[in-house]
């Protein structure tokens, strides 16, 4: 059994104040006031009073500690080596439409390496942590990546592009999908990205890629993948950081994946010379 340091314990401590704030809300969710900040990327007044919650008990805790947050942006902090990476409800369209699938996710990066991860998934009541060295857990239980060597035994999370992306990034995730689906045992699609790398962390998934996330999106769950023994990595070989394409999953499983992914872009850039 293992205990979150107390930066840790603070983190956790503020995804649980937000979530509790999001859980209120999600039973009012019809009642909510929603603005439209671009084609299908909602915000609403619950996202907004979460990310306060967060920013509320992180300043108060680690005054001097910069942030990274989905809606407030970069908040430059006096201590320069550590930055919270926040987005305070991961998941808004599902939250919005009243499906329980979302989650708090709250990053911490130390001189530009990611150092803790929570996720916090409000409907269910679970609490996944990683800190660099303590491993991974859910609540009190330690997590390992699944276990399954064939591709064709697996099932596979990822993330579709929606209304507002380019015309290629919809025919990138078309030919992903061509390359995927004959070559594993199911694909899955449940809308957070957060819950989508806990889940690989905690072996319910077998691996997730999906494109172009902010880094809000994926801080926590690198953590926690890597602290679980699997691999999180950029899918071309980049800065996962910086471009957002990721791809995690064990170390046996994570390769055939990006493998696919290779096809399915050696295909694209086929069809263009074409």
């Amino acid at each position: 059994m293992s205990k979150p340091s107390p930066v840790g314990a603070v983190m956790i401590a503020a995804a649980r104040a937000a979530g509790r704030s999001l859980a209120r809300d999600f039973g009012e969710v019809e009642n909510l006031q929603v603005s439209k900040k671009g084609p299908a990327d909602f915000v609403s007044n619950a996202d907004l009073r979460a990310e306060e919650t967060i920013y509320a008990h992180l300043t108060k805790a680690r005054p001097g500690y910069g942030f990274v947050m989905e809606e407030r942006g970069i908040v430059e902090g006096s201590d320069k080596s550590n930055r919270f990476i926040v987005d305070p409800l991961d998941g808004t369209l599902n939250f919005l439409h009243g499906q329980p699938h979302y989650a708090v996710s709250i990053g911490l990066e130390r001189d530009g390496k990611l150092l803790a991860g929570v996720v916090f998934d409000v409907a269910k009541n679970e609490i996944f942590w990683a800190e660099t060295g303590r491993g991974a857990w859910l609540e009190q239980r330690k997590l390992r990546v699944a276990v399954r060597k064939k591709l064709s035994e697996s099932v596979i999370a990822t993330g579709t592009p929606w209304l507002g992306k380019s015309e290629e990034a919809h025919a990138t995730f078309a030919r992903e999908m061509l390359a995927m689906t004959p070559t594993c045992a199911g694909i899955r699609r449940y809308g957070s990205a957060a819950l989508d790398l806990a889940w690989v962390a905690a072996g319910r998934f077998d691996a997730f890629w999906e494109r172009t996330l902010k880094p809000w999106d994926i801080a926590a769950g690198i953590v926690l993948v890597r602290e679980a023994g699997g691999v999180a990595t950029e899918i071309d070989g980049g800065d996962v950081m910086k471009t957002g394409s990721i791809l995690a999953g064990n170390e046996d499983i994570a390769p055939q994946v990006q493998e696919q992914l290779r096809l399915a872009a050696a295909f694209g850039r086929q069809a263009n010379l074409t």
